[in-house]
């Protein structure tokens, strides 16, 4: 098999709303009269993003998941992608399951590949997603306040856990870790919360490398401190209420990990006026997302946890960095 015939069999589809797909040269999109794109870019590498084993299905939807959570971030409505992969064979069984973990994402959002390139090589999946927003509603990092409130999303710490013990670090029970596993191979794009939450949040981004550190991109850019409660983010690790975690030892400082520096979570932490408190909720209801309050947003510069007496206590947790020392 070719590599046009890969194409043409696995990845070309009939366009959607996109003026010119797969095919030619270049893509085309018209964004409707009024909004502004939202462009993003996120590369997946075997050995450093995902392992050798894992299923191509769920590795096609991570590979689509991970753009359209920078979308919902920025409060942008999905319109179309583009897919550049690195091959090491042409193993129709492998890209077939591939394909249709991503297109049942994309369908899900109503999201279409209109381009992108093949190649052989080592195994290296880069998507580029597009979406639009109403000018001047695009949901960004520079916009916290003194006095806001901090919330996140849904679940955190539980891609940590599966990678723990995928790494030998930890050894949880069975289906403790395929739980946890399948938030690490699966993540949920909160696109729909993004969309509600547009004229409500004051800023956000997507959990992709700790909480601590990628809230720490909020607090330099709208240059503020802030304080997070870890008595509220140690119990959105869903794992801890799995049955069989009772009969394991989950301690305290392990939750701390995975929920204040774990990555691969893929949930919003937004900030909010606190007069806004009850909007917040309500979005959370609108797109069927739970939302927690964790903390809030400071004057003074810095970021402080406080700790399960309620004092703040040594912050020197590292989230994720590809090129740390």
């Amino acid at each position: 098999m070719g590599e046009f015939d890969l194409i043409r069999r696995y990845f070309q589809r009939p366009v959607q709303r996109a003026a010119l797909g797969v095919g030619d040269d270049c893509a085309l999109l018209a964004p409707a009269p009024g909004m502004q794109l939202a462009i993003s870019s996120d590369m997946l590498v075997e050995g450093r993003h995902f392992f050798p084993d894992v299923n191509p299905r769920l590795l096609g939807h991570k590979a689509l998941a991970v753009n359209l959570s920078d979308l919902a971030a920025s409060g942008a409505k999905p319109l179309a992608f583009t897919l550049a992969l690195s091959l090491p064979r042409a193993d129709e069984a492998w890209i077939s399951e591939f394909a249709q973990g991503m297109f049942a994402l994309a369908d899900a959002h109503d999201c279409e590949l209109i381009g992108g390139d093949t190649t052989g090589g080592p195994l290296n999946i880069c998507i580029t997603v597009f979406g639009e927003v109403p000018a001047g509603q695009a949901l960004l990092r520079s916009g916290a306040r003194a006095g806001d409130e901090l919330w996140v999303s849904g679940q955190l710490g539980d891609a940590r856990l599966a990678l723990e013990t995928l790494l030998g670090h930890v050894q949880p029970p069975a289906d403790l870790l395929q739980q946890a596993r399948q938030r690490l191979e699966a993540p949920t794009p909160r696109v729909a919360l993004g969309l509600a939450l547009r004229g409500i949040a004051s800023s956000a981004l997507d959990v992709s490398d700790g909480l601590l550190g990628d809230l720490g991109h909020i607090l330099d850019l709208s240059k503020v401190g802030a304080t997070v409660d870890s008595r509220l983010t140690t119990p959105l690790i869903a794992a801890s209420a799995y049955p069989s975690s009772a009969t394991w030892q989950f301690d305290s400082k392990l939750q701390q990990l995975c929920t204040l520096a774990g990555g691969d979570d893929y949930e919003l932490c937004f900030t909010a006026p606190a007069t806004r408190h009850a909007d917040v909720l309500a979005a959370g209801v609108a797109s069927s997302t739970p939302v927690h309050h964790i903390g809030h947003i400071d004057a003074q510069p810095g970021l402080r946890v406080l700790g399960a007496d309620g004092q703040p206590m040594p912050n020197d947790w590292k989230s994720f960095d590809h090129f740390s020392s």
